[in-house]
């Protein structure tokens, strides 16, 4: 870099610290004028339940227990020299980990006896020592033994023990350690710092963890352009994802207790960039698969690098070169626990045919079973394989094509958060379970969204557990992205996977604040879950790319609402960042602070393009006004993102944040960069006439679906309140959802003008589709004393060719379903009336009732809750 370089950078960097400087003080000021934070504790709401084992290591100097630091010395780790190479590596992290913490060393022995005072780390039957201490009935591993992943830690003797059902257990046993002594799973892909503690003593006591109900939990790296693949030229210096780049991968799977990945696979071939990858995996114990379009272990990249030399990817009339193509891939990953996608899909990532040629489908899968069985030389059932039903190829389940028993059926979401088939009872009986494969990022129509976390936390936990209701516990795979900036989503998608039983509705929250605890300490934990909670909501209304300045109702200020709600986020989420320690800014700005600032600008912008168009129609000078903000607030998203790539973390996280999200016209448009919107401005605006004004008018009766006046449950379920479920308050539904809602209903209570005899009644509820019932779901709605209507309100929620662009990609991205009845309003004497909603389908979530008057105008968030609120008797 010349001099002329450098200087131009200073003058950048000084230019970047003097606007964040001069913006934080605005803020500040602004935070004078919002409300006081409510001191309701979120913890007391939603109770202490814990989603993993209890805290077992205690850091203060009069604990007494198995000392593994104190007093300026550490405890020695003690491993079989038999045991897996997996093991011995994790075992080689807690060391480092113990001196991170402590200061001081934990060596590292195999061979011969371990002296007293060790940590003594094995899997059963690979483990002398372990096995001994099972033989003296030293430790009871009834619990353990034979099950998958499990793992037993105890203190015995003058010794801590860690044992594992098998390898997995073992690691995972080691790495529950490294948490429990401070060390977060993010310390390296959040920067999230390393507590210092001189004293690390476990509580005497026997913690048993026991098998997850999901057997395979992992992620998919996807969509990787052009953030996550710049980042790792910058850092590792390859045009793919070599070994380096995945060891850090498979190290955080590991450490969030998964156990399953989806190599990135758009420009990168994960096999054949570098063998090493593969032996990696196996050696760490990360089970590799392959994508829904990847069949036979081999990677898209492999078949395109070579297309012309290859030919065709038809089948039918290229079999030869593509059965010997399938057969090197199952060849490599012999001796691994890899899973194998069956089936196959068209050329890069599209459909392998315009009709569902089950006959096809059904000969490459024979022969994909018979290679199988001739390359491994064991019968074919031997090897883990996956089908994965993903867009069309559901299509060719659905006509009667059918799997081997031992096959998992891998199922998936929309690619918008909405499951789109469950397992049947009968289905359920599959011996080869079921799968599901699931969005918190995606590139497809009608817009992609890959810049920023836009899953609601209510969300992914509604459907997970709908999902896990359904039986599907084989396989849970979530599409990541770039991994960053998906820390929460994934650690909150993979936890569920290990035991979804222990969330509810009511103690989600608390993961939530654990996390935060775990990342930015506990006196700060309350306060960045609340704001991380609200960011989740707030950023799943629309996904930045889908967002513009038409998106909210100007007119009803509900665009100025929106906008503040995130103003008034920021404020809140500076305040909190400015408080924090140091070593803590860096991972509180990736997982909360960037996201919040970067979306509260982005609808500051939008918001002031949408002022000087309304504006400059009117002929109002303030027009050019809200074009300089228009301006100034796309310049200012540059600037965070260069502070977030180039100076946050020392530009540890260099191209990170590269992805265009400003100016998309179509899912698909190359256009790399993001545009300014347009704005106009007024020439002479010293001689304009302003006629901007608002409107405010009721006329209509609107209602939070919590807000209910009664409401009856169908016999084994009740109804459930998913709090910040949705666009404004929260959700509604009967759960559990595998059981009837015959005879469920809900009634609101209103008062009418005198007089009415009809009236427009709009219903909003979640995006659900038809998994229960192909012809769609319903709901009765009527008011006490008149007629009831049903609503079929998800028939044409679906991908045949004439709703796909019409109506499927429209609704499942903007997340809610309304429809409007006309409803007769019986006679009453005081003009109070009852109406009352019945699901006569599983899965129905409530939102929102709107009762038009003649007053509602329509707007994306629907008008503010009426004054007149239940009645509680």
């Amino acid at each position: 870099m010349g001099k002329g370089e450098q200087r131009l950078k200073l003058s950048n960097e000084n230019l970047l610290h003097k606007i964040i400087d001069d913006y934080m003080r605005l803020i500040l000021k602004l935070t004078v004028g919002i409300s006081l934070l409510c001191n309701y504790s979120y913890a007391q709401q939603f109770g202490s339940r814990l989603i993993r084992l209890p805290q077992y290591v205690d850091v203060l100097s009069s604990a007494r227990g198995f000392e593994i630091a104190k007093s300026g010395s550490s405890a020695a780790i003690y491993l079989d020299d038999n045991d897996w190479e997996g093991v011995k590596r994790a075992a080689n992290h807690l060391s480092d980990d113990i001196y991170k913490v402590s200061g001081t060393a934990s060596k590292v022995l195999t061979g011969g006896s371990p002296a007293k005072g060790s940590i003594i780390i094995g899997t059963i039957g690979k483990s002398k020592v372990i096995d001994k201490l099972i033989t003296q009935g030293k430790i009871d591993v009834s619990q353990i033994k034979g099950q998958w992943e499990s793992y037993l830690i105890q203190t015995v003797d003058d010794n801590l023990i860690v044992a594992g059902s098998d390898k997995r257990g073992a690691i995972f046993g080691i790495y529950d350690v490294s948490e429990k002594i401070g060390v977060s799973p993010w310390y390296w892909w959040a920067d999230v710092p390393i507590p210092q503690n001189k004293t690390l003593v476990v509580k005497p006591g026997r913690y048993v963890q026991e098998s997850p109900k999901v057997k395979y939990r992992g992620i998919f790296l996807n969509d990787e352009h052009p953030a996550l693949a710049n980042w790792v030229k910058n850092s590792f210096g390859t045009n793919y994802g070599n070994h380096q780049f995945y060891e850090h991968v498979y190290e955080l799977i590991l450490r969030l207790k998964a156990n399953y990945l989806w190599p990135a696979m758009w420009a990168w071939a994960f096999y054949q960039d570098d063998p090493r990858n593969s032996e990696l995996a196996n050696e760490m114990g990360v089970v590799i698969g392959t994508s829904h379009h990847e069949p036979m272990a081999r990677n898209h990249q492999e078949w395109s690098r070579k297309r012309k030399e290859f030919g065709a990817w038809n089948y039918s009339t290229n079999q030869k070169v593509i059965d010997n193509f399938f057969r090197e891939g199952i060849a490599r990953v012999q001796g691994t626990e890899d899973l194998v996608t069956i089936g196959m899909r068209g050329d890069g990532d599209e459909p392998m045919s315009e009709d569902s040629n089950v006959g096809l489908l059904e000969t490459i899968v024979k022969n994909q079973r018979k290679i199988i069985k001739d390359v491994t030389q064991k019968p074919a059932q031997e090897t883990p394989q996956v089908w994965a039903l993903y867009k069309e190829v559901l299509d060719y389940y659905e006509a009667g094509m059918r799997v081997p028993d031992d096959v998992i059926m891998l199922l998936c979401d929309d690619n918008w958060g909405n499951v789109r088939r469950l397992p049947t009872a009968k289905e359920r009986k599959h011996p080869g379970g079921w799968g599901m494969y699931y969005h918190v990022d995606y590139v497809g129509a009608p817009r992609n969204y890959k810049w920023l976390n836009v899953s609601p936390i209510q969300n992914i936990w509604e459907q997970m557990q709908l999902t896990y209701d359904y039986g599907v516990d084989k396989l849970w795979v979530l599409n990541v992205g770039d991994l960053k900036p998906m820390e929460y989503p994934m650690t909150l998608f993979l936890d569920m996977a290990w035991d979804p039983e222990r969330f509810t509705a009511e103690n989600l929250l608390t993961h939530t604040r654990q996390f935060c605890a775990q990342q930015f300490g506990e006196t700060h934990a309350e306060e960045a879950m609340r704001i991380l909670n609200l960011y989740s909501k707030y950023a799943g209304r629309v996904t930045p790319e889908m967002l513009d300045r038409n998106t909210y109702n100007l007119e009803t200020g509900e665009w100025k609402k929106v906008s503040d709600e995130y103003l008034k986020l920021e404020a809140e989420a500076l305040r909190q960042y400015i408080s924090l320690k140091p070593q803590y800014k860096d991972a509180y700005k990736q997982i909360i602070l960037f996201p919040v600032q970067a979306m509260a600008n982005l609808y500051e912008m939008y918001y002031a393009q949408a002022m000087n168009h309304k504006l400059y129609a009117d002929n109002n000078p303030e027009a050019n006004f809200w074009a300089d903000k228009t301006v100034l607030t796309f310049k200012r998203d540059s600037l965070l993102t260069y502070d977030y790539n180039n100076i946050m973390s020392g530009g540890k996280w260099k191209h990170m944040m590269d992805q265009k999200h400003i100016g998309y016209t179509s899912w698909n448009d190359n256009f790399p960069k993001n545009l300014m919107p347009q704005v106009y401005r007024l020439n002479n605006p010293e001689r304009a006439v302003g006629k901007y004004v608002f409107s405010a008018d009721k006329g209509y009766v609107s209602i939070e679906a919590e807000h209910f006046y009664n409401c009856e449950s169908a016999p084994g379920t009740e109804w459930t309140i998913i709090p910040y479920m949705g666009r404004t308050l929260s959700g509604v539904a009967i759960m559990p959802y595998s059981k009837s809602a015959k005879n469920a209903s809900i009634t609101y209570k209103m008062h009418l003008p005198e007089g009415l005899s009809i009236a427009d009644v709009y219903i909003v509820v979640k995006s659900t589709l038809a998994f229960h019932d192909k012809t769609g779901h319903k709901y009765k709605v009527g008011f006490k004393g008149g007629s009831e209507k049903v609503v079929n309100f998800n028939l044409d929620l679906n991908e045949d060719k004439k709703n796909v662009y019409t109506i499927f990609y429209p609704t499942v991205a903007g997340r809610i379903v309304e429809k409007m009845v006309k409803l007769n309003i019986p006679a009453t004497h005081d003009g109070t009336q009852l109406l009352t909603l019945s699901p006569l389908d599983p899965g129905i979530v409530f939102e929102k009732i709107v009762v038009d008057l003649g007053g509602y105008k329509k707007s994306y968030l629907y008008m503010d809750e009426s004054s007149n609120k239940r009645e509680i008797k």
